[in-house]
């Protein structure tokens, strides 16, 4: 026997030894990567505090479904506190499960002072929905009811709303309001704001455009994105409306968002 032959006996004799003994390892094998639809982050639903009412109180924001989506959807439960119907639709719409795909923004309540004690108005007497910086101009004095403030965005439930919608920039926003039951044709997308009026029942209607509104502030200042009014009945909605308000928002994501 040769001295290369008996060194390549011994040297695989060593081998199949290691082998046995479990020092041997085959290379490790690379995961494939998973595919994109994979990673995507289950829907979630977050709460967010976006900051505080005059009088502290809390103003919360809930994320609903993939909190990455580009374009979400905005729900405004309500912003005059003495029509507060619409914080029951977003109360149910943040207890179902998120959408699997697309985002819902909701703010159940802007003017949690207002609600508190009855009053259109935030606790300095200001009505929020005039306080946007959309033609913004002094309405009636402290005391009125569509007191404007003593300039735009005085207000910190008007900062933080802006701040808010500057920040995602939703496709769609839409305000729940009281007692008119409708729907305003309020400056979007027309086809938008028929859609969602079929989809909870009511008749689609313009309103008058008035200076400082948030909708209107949001049509013009994020040209391609749809903010409109929703005034429900007056009293507390009934439990078909509820139910019929938040599968349409659900449905207008869907469709739009």
């Amino acid at each position: 026997m040769s001295l290369a032959v008996a060194l390549a006996l011994i040297v695989a004799g060593l081998a199949l030894a290691l082998w046995q003994r479990g020092g041997a390892r085959e290379p490790p094998v690379r995961a494939a990567a998973a595919p994109r639809e994979a990673r995507r982050e289950a829907p979630v639903r977050r709460r967010l505090l976006l900051g505080r009412s005059v009088r502290g109180r809390p103003i919360e924001a809930f994320l609903l479904g993939d909190p990455d989506a580009p374009r979400p959807l905005l729900v405004v439960g309500a912003i005059h506190g003495d029509e507060p119907a619409g914080i029951a639709i977003v109360r149910d719409l943040n207890s179902d499960p998120p959408p699997p795909s697309g985002l819902i923004v909701t703010i159940p309540d802007l003017n949690p002072d207002g609600v508190a004690a009855g009053t259109r108005q935030n606790a300095r007497g200001v009505d929020l929905n005039r306080n946007f910086p959309w033609h913004w101009r002094a309405l009636e004095p402290l005391g009125g009811l569509q007191y404007s403030g003593p300039h735009p965005l005085s207000e910190p439930e008007s900062r933080l709303a802006r701040a808010l919608i500057l920040r995602r920039r939703p496709r769609i926003t839409l305000g729940f309001h009281q007692p008119l039951a409708l729907v305003d044709e309020s400056g979007g997308n027309r086809r938008i704001e028929a859609s969602f009026a079929h989809l909870i029942g009511l008749p689609l209607h313009r309103l008058t455009r008035y200076p400082g509104s948030a909708a209107s502030w949001q049509d013009h200042r994020l040209p391609g994105t749809t903010a409109f009014v929703v005034e429900l009945p007056p009293g507390k909605p009934s439990a078909a409306l509820v139910e019929r308000g938040s599968d349409a928002i659900r449905t207008l994501l869907g469709r739009f968002a």
